[in-house]
């Protein structure tokens, strides 16, 4: 059990620095595109401890990232969007008829896709339908940039 707390530790950890290292490096992208550097820590948890222990990572991760770096109402964003995209990566993870790349290409979109749910709420429907074409183009670009890294990370893992 204290080595299983200990890997929650460790995954939260690098997960929230992944997160302060994107905030602290400039993008030259639009408002709400990211690479998400966090998510490889949460896929490789994913394929290495399994649902329920990623879904905590992904969960704690938004809620000190939050609270360190972001804000209140950028809590709300990275909530949603974090909770859509890892029910959706928990789905295709348990069919095991996607890749690893397919699993976080398809949790990019639907990160996107939450984010969007909140800013309909919030700032009204035109900025969702503007904003819509470009985030779903980026959260499938990122979302196979980090699939990629994941699944480098997830073999060097399991060959320890």
């Amino acid at each position: 059990m204290s080595k299983k707390v200990a890997y929650y530790g460790i995954f939260a950890a690098l997960a929230i620095l992944m997160g302060y290292v994107e905030a602290i490096i400039p993008m030259p992208a639009p408002p709400g595109i990211k690479l998400g550097l966090s998510n490889v820590i949460v896929v490789l948890c994913l394929y290495t401890m399994g649902v329920k222990s990623a879904f905590f990572i992904s969960i704690v991760r938004v809620f000190i990232s939050a609270l360190l770096f972001k804000g209140f109402v950028s809590m709300w964003y990275a909530l949603a969007g974090a909770t859509l995209s890892f029910a959706v990566m928990a789905l295709l993870f348990k069919m095991k008829k996607v890749s690893i790349v397919g699993v976080s290409a398809a949790g990019g979109v639907f990160h996107n896709i939450g984010q969007l749910i909140i800013a309909s709420i919030l700032l009204g429907r035109s900025v969702v339908l503007f904003m819509m074409p470009m985030l779903m183009v980026s959260g499938v670009v990122t979302g196979v940039i980090i699939g990629i890294i994941g699944k480098y990370c997830v073999e060097h893992v399991k060959r320890i």
